[in-house]
């Protein structure tokens, strides 16, 4: 099914997308038939996303692609098709610019192959995926936190979520993503630190002063607490049971 579209709507509800994760110029890696552009004008600071598939090279490498090309990576279900992901991963970091986004999902190994590997639902898959398990059934599992930790100290975990708000686990082992509302997949949100971030060995708070406005009702948040302190120094917080 079109997983990239049943996406569209839960994304619209968190603002961050629209605010962060796709901003700029962006790439949809295996966007085919299910594009992210096709939604593009309901993301108003997206600029442009360009449809990556097998026409344009092998999505593993990017070869013709130089660094920091891109302001956002967006891939929905490729990469469990490819032979190395962890490559592919570094090289969709590379074509990151400073500061963007990989808005990356998977299938979920137990919501999508359900115990069965190689996959019967699709035999293309080569990988399946979990965020954590000390154990699994499948002999091609990735655990999703040890693939993320390869990509080094330019990688600033935003998110990793389940994603299976319709998923219904009393069903037995059926193809759940054939439904038009079901996902049965992990997404994962990667921003790339910049540069001076690395060295400064944290995101740290800019130097820029904000507009007078802003500093007035900033301001005035810090007085409110320290006028609130300053008028209860005798007692401690949370100790007055008496009558209301």
């Amino acid at each position: 099914m079109k997983e990239c579209s049943k996406s569209v709507f839960r994304r619209l509800y968190d603002p961050n997308f629209a605010r962060l994760y796709f901003k700029g110029v962006g790439v949809d890696i295996g966007g085919k038939p299910d594009p992210l552009a096709i939604y593009s004008e309901l993301f108003p600071l997206v600029t442009s996303v360009r449809t990556w598939d097998l026409e344009d090279g092998d999505a593993q490498y990017m070869a013709n692609v130089e660094n920091d090309t891109f302001d956002f990576v967006h891939s929905s279900h490729c990469l469990e098709h490819l032979r190395d992901p962890a490559e592919a991963l570094m090289n969709w970091m590379r074509v990151l610019r400073p500061g963007g986004h990989l808005v990356i999902t998977v299938p979920e190994e137990d919501l999508y192959e359900q115990g069965q590997f190689p996959s019967t639902f699709n035999r293309d898959h080569k990988w399946t995926f979990t965020v954590h398990k000390a154990a699994s059934w499948s002999d091609q599992s990735i655990n999703v936190l040890d693939l993320l930790k390869g990509l080094g100290e330019a990688c600033d975990i935003r998110r990793i979520m389940v994603i299976d708000e319709a998923y219904r686990h009393t069903l037995p082992r059926y193809d759940q993503t054939l439904t038009p509302v079901t996902e049965s997949a992990i997404e994962f949100i990667i921003r790339k630190r910049p540069q001076q971030e690395i060295a400064a060995k944290g995101r740290l708070p800019q130097s820029t002063q904000p507009n007078s406005e802003m500093r007035l009702h900033l301001n005035q948040y810090r007085d409110d607490q320290k006028t609130l302190r300053s008028a209860n120094q005798s007692s401690a917080p949370f100790q007055n049971t008496s009558d209301i």
